[in-house]
């Protein structure tokens, strides 16, 4: 893991109407690490997500990737150097088979660029790719489930797509908007490994969790939000033993 950070969020300020949903919110990612952000409903988790990615602009501060200002690019331009999510409410292409999901992202010039998945040259036949991709990712290659319509997948299967269709873009971030969120316990045991995996693999990721003692067990370091500012951050002990945490998630979680 590098010491220098990948993403630089510096006093972000977002308000809607009369309600301020983030008030100087910074903080730092360190490439290779797995940063979590916790905080009770309505405390402005995926407000700050929908920032950092484009998708909602920013009334003041700004977001660097790797020095470079990334705070008033749009959703693909920011997408396309690195930088990817998935969505709480998933957004697959419904009337489309699960592997063809990932053919809109594998024509991009990015992947086109990067030269295939995981082996360099040519891209080759997406559809191949798009099968490897989606096997990496706990799909069952000789199985119907590739092939089937994203619209009659499961709820597992669906998160696992939203992740399929960020490795398609050989991203060096993915943010992860509850990724456990709707699983059952099996699907979650499952879930850790593929997380684990891919910080092995060098990807950074950033995690929006209601589902804490999982996310505990992959995370690095933990933020809390609270009311749409930063109560604390550190690593997960120390921050679930700060008294001010206690008090944002009395009554609202287990923790």
């Amino acid at each position: 893991m590098s010491s220098e950070p990948i993403l630089q969020v510096t006093n972000v300020k977002k308000a809607f109407g009369g309600l301020q949903a983030l008030n100087n919110v910074s903080f730092d990612v360190k490439e290779g690490e797995v940063f979590g952000i916790i905080g009770p409903n309505g405390s402005g988790k995926t407000t700050l997500i929908n920032c950092i990615t484009g998708f909602i602009k920013m009334d003041l501060g700004r977001v660097r990737f790797r020095g470079r200002d990334i705070s008033r690019r749009a959703p693909h331009k920011i997408a396309a150097m690195g930088v990817t999510r998935t969505f709480q409410i998933m957004r697959p292409y419904y009337t489309l088979p699960a592997y063809k999901n990932l053919i809109v992202p594998l024509f991009s010039p990015r992947a086109r660029k990067a030269g295939g998945w995981r082996g360099g040259g040519k891209l080759g036949d997406r559809d191949t790719v798009s099968i490897d991709i989606l096997e990496e990712i706990g799909f069952e290659r000789d199985s119907f489930v590739p092939y089937k319509l994203a619209s009659t997948l499961p709820t597992g299967y669906l998160k696992r797509l939203e992740i399929a269709r960020c490795l398609a873009l050989r991203p060096e971030i993915i943010l992860c908007d509850e990724v456990f969120s709707g699983l059952s316990m099996s699907e979650i045991a499952s879930m850790v490994p593929l997380i684990e995996r891919l910080q092995m693999d060098g990807i950074t990721l950033i995690m929006i969790e209601h589902r804490l003692r999982e996310l505990f067990r992959v995370a690095t370091r933990v933020m809390v939000l609270n009311f749409g500012e930063k109560l604390t951050e550190g690593i997960p002990e120390e921050v679930m033993a700060d008294e001010e945490v206690k008090k944002a998630y009395l009554g609202s979680e287990e923790v």
